[in-house]
C-alpha cells in the first residue's frame, strides 16, 4: 500500500530540512513525497533536490497553501495520502507504518487521526500545546473539536467523492474540508489516541489576532456553505477546548 505524503512550501529554507528528514527517516518505506513549492527564492527547491526521496517536485506560482495542497492531491497516486507541512516533523520514524498497518486492519476505515503537540519556533522540545483529540461522534463538531488537520490521513478515495480544499477558504480551508468529509459525507473514520506531528508555533492563522477573527468569520461560513445549522454555542466552545490545550 502506497502512503502520499504533500508537503507545500515557500521561502522554507529555515526549517524544511527537518520536514524532508523525518520523512526520509521513515520505517515505512513505500512513501510518495510530493513538494508544492510555491516560486521560493531562498534556497528552499536546492535543498529538497538534495534528498533522493522526494518523488515529485514543482514550483511555481500558487493563489496559497490551499491551492498547493490541491496541486499535490492531484499529483498524489497513493492509496493514503497526508498532509505535513514544510514546518512540521513526524514525532517518530514509525508514525507512517503505523498509519497504513492501521488501514490494512480496519478495512472499512476512510479516515484516520491522531494528536500533535505544538513547540516554541526556535525549539522541537519546549512543548507548549497539547491537541489531544478523541473519537468522532456526530456532535463532535458541535462541540467545538475538529481533528489536527497535519494529523488527517485519508483514504484517496474520499477525495475523488468529496472533493479538494475550497480556496475561497484562506484561513479556514482544512476546517471546511473537514467538516465536509465528516459531516457532510459521514466517511468511517478511526482516532488512534497517539500524537503523530509536531507543530511548530507561528502559522498563518496565529500571526495576528485580526487573522483569528477572520478564521472564525470563515468556520461560520464552512457551516453554511454546507448547509449545516451553525451551532449557537460553537465559537465559546472551541475556545474553551482551546484553553485547556494549553494546560
Amino acid at each position: 500500500m502506497k502512503i502520499s505524503i504533500i508537503t507545500a512550501t515557500y521561502n522554507s529554507s529555515y526549517t524544511v530540512r527537518d520536514t524532508l528528514e523525518c520523512i526520509q527517516n521513515q520505517t515505512y518505506n513505500n512513501i510518495e513525497h510530493i513538494i508544492v513549492d510555491g516560486l521560493s527564492n531562498d534556497g528552499t527547491i536546492d535543498i529538497i533536490r538534495s534528498y533522493p526521496h522526494v518523488a515529485t517536485i514543482i514550483s511555481e506560482k500558487d493563489s496559497g497553501i490551499y491551492d498547493a495542497m490541491n496541486k499535490g492531491v492531484a499529483l498524489a497516486s497513493g492509496d493514503i495520502i497526508g498532509i505535513l507541512n514544510s514546518d512540521d516533523i513526524y514525532i517518530s520514524n514509525n508514525v507512517l507504518e503505523t498509519i497504513v498497518n492501521s488501514f490494512c486492519f480496519y478495512t472499512n476505515v476512510d479516515i484516520i487521526y491522531g494528536d500533535l503537540v505544538y513547540v516554541n519556533l526556535e525549539s522541537d522540545e519546549r512543548v507548549i500545546r497539547k491537541w489531544k483529540s478523541i473519537d468522532y461522534y456526530p456532535s463532535f463538531f458541535e462541540d467545538g473539536n475538529i481533528p489536527p488537520h497535519p494529523c488527517l490521513f485519508l483514504r484517496a478515495s474520499v477525495y475523488k467523492v468529496a472533493g479538494n480544499f475550497n480556496v475561497s477558504f484562506k484561513l479556514a480551508a482544512d476546517y471546511e474540508f473537514m467538516l465536509r468529509i465528516f459531516k457532510k459525507f459521514n466517511f468511517n473514520s478511526l482516532h488512534l489516541d497517539e500524537v503523530f506531528v509536531i507543530m511548530r508555533l507561528g502559522g498563518a492563522t496565529n500571526k495576528s489576532f485580526l487573522n483569528v477573527i477572520r478564521q472564525n468569520i470563515e468556520i461560520i461560513r464552512a457551516w453554511k456553505s454546507n448547509n449545516i445549522v451553525v451551532p449557537i454555542l460553537l465559537m465559546p466552545k472551541r475556545f474553551i477546548l482551546r484553553l485547556k490545550q494549553f494546560y
